[in-house]
């Protein structure tokens, strides 16, 4: 068996991938090295929320069977978004919190997130002890009986508890703002309706009905098409999306036009200098982000920090640095603030609180963006050949060649995913023919030696 945690958990096709005994044997191990700081005595308390998967159920079933198997009690949440876990833990002094969901992935991908007790995801250190104590040392997980068993509880409430806490960190209302909140037939179903709509918010509600299959299925962030066109057809002030488990956001302008985390985090950054909230004048962004965006900070006196990519190295810079706002092109943003992991619906109240402030429409806040064309594509590997992307000779000789093709006036980016069998290809610079044509080029010698 291979590493089971990758860059945000454990993820892969539900069932025949993420068995249901390798879930069972996280949830016993994840419990056993979570609640070592345990007084003797006092039973150690686990929170789990999952998405709208139909494998969800299932996975949360193990995941209990194996927690309660070794003492620890379980409260369970139902559906609500990763970032509700991650406030939950904290709010309820919960020992730790697990998320099952595969975020913006397909239905028959699943995966499980932990969180420590703090409301942070676990570090590397701390996954690969649960780890080996799995793969290695099974032997020392200590199987309870009798009344020593873990109890589970079913926790009601839990969704207004969290929507009460976005709501919490605006002092306006928007009435008078037509919205149309793409749910991504996932767990922003739960919450979005609602907290929307006691904001003010005249909102038009689509990819709100999930049916265990329909999750990220032409909709959400990774798919804006359909929310592009409603806002039109409806002259909506702005469409907010999110992804399968509510942690992401992309929007769409009055116009149609898609509005990433990258304009985002540019124009919110902006907001918040102006308002005296934004931290050392900065915000933190992956190399991914679009040379547009540099030179929107640039332009209004505001400074960019730059990490990997992964909302992990976003947020370490975050905490090293004390930023208050960071994120990815994706739409994944930390407000640090208000949050300790990216909250596409924290990112959506931010928003719309900036638009009644500034009066201002959408489109126009961003029309100062210049975007450099960009093209971003996936090569599907088989499982066999990840981590050989940047030791095939043939991949590395045409980056290369693309890298001199560009110079100084564009970027090339090559990745492997760190939840999926897959090579993102990024290039970035100011002919989009060319853009096309190298990226393109590299995928086609990605497909002709890993697949």
């Amino acid at each position: 068996m291979g590493r089971l945690f990758g860059t945000d958990g454990a993820r892969g096709v539900a069932i025949t991938e993420l068995t249901c005994e390798t879930a069972m044997q996280i949830g016993r191990a994840a419990a056993m090295v979570l609640t070592r700081h345990i007084n003797n005595g006092k039973r150690a308390k686990i929170l789990i929320g999952k998405d709208t998967r139909v494998s969800s159920d299932v996975l949360e079933a193990a995941l209990v069977a194996g927690i309660t198997s070794v003492g620890a009690d379980v409260e369970l949440l139902g559906v609500v978004p990763t970032p509700a876990v991650a406030y939950l833990v904290k709010y309820y002094e919960a020992d730790a919190g697990v998320m099952i969901s595969a975020s913006h992935n397909s239905v028959e991908y699943n995966g499980i997130k932990l969180f420590a007790n703090t409301g942070f995801k676990l570090p590397d250190e701390v996954e690969n002890e649960i780890e080996a104590l799995i793969l290695d040392t099974p032997e020392k997980i200590e199987l309870r009986d009798g009344c020593d068993i873990g109890r589970v509880r079913v926790m009601y409430g839990a969704v207004s508890e969290y929507n009460e806490h976005l709501e919490s960190t605006v002092s306006n209302r928007f009435n008078g703002l037509m919205v149309a909140i793409d749910c991504a037939n996932g767990s922003a179903s739960a919450t979005a309706e609602a907290l929307f709509t006691k904001l003010g918010v005249d909102c038009i509600m689509t990819a709100n009905k999930p049916d265990g299959c329909n999750i990220n299925d032409n909709c959400g962030s990774t798919h804006l098409e359909n929310l592009q066109k409603l806002v039109v057809e409806r002259g909506c002030d702005l469409g907010v999306a999110f992804d399968g488990d509510a942690d992401r956001c992309l929007a769409v302008d009055n116009k149609g036009n898609v509005v990433d985390g990258d304009k985002l985090i540019g124009i919110i950054s902006r907001f918040m200098r102006d308002g005296g909230t934004l931290k050392n004048d900065a915000a933190v962004v992956t190399v991914m982000s679009n040379l547009g965006f540099h030179t929107f900070m640039k332009n209004n006196r505001l400074k960019t920090i730059c990490t990997k990519v992964g909302d992990r190295y976003v947020l370490e810079e975050m905490l090293k640095g004390g930023y208050s706002i960071g994120g990815e092109q994706s739409g994944h943003i930390i407000f640090l603030d208000h949050a300790t992991t990216g909250d596409g619906q924290l990112t959506a109240v931010q928003l719309m609180n900036l638009l009644v402030t500034v009066k201002k429409p959408l489109s126009q806040l961003v029309s100062e963006f210049e975007d450099y064309p960009q093209t971003l594509l996936g090569v599907k590997i088989t499982p066999d050949k990840k981590g050989l992307w940047d030791k095939t000779e043939a991949i590395t000789a045409v980056i290369k060649e693309a890298e001199e093709f560009f110079g100084d006036s564009g970027r090339v980016l090559v990745r492997e995913s760190g939840t999926e069998p897959l090579v993102r290809v990024m290039i970035e610079g100011k002919v989009k023919e060319d853009v096309d044509r190298w990226a393109e080029k590299i995928v086609d010698v990605i497909k002709n030696a890993l697949t």
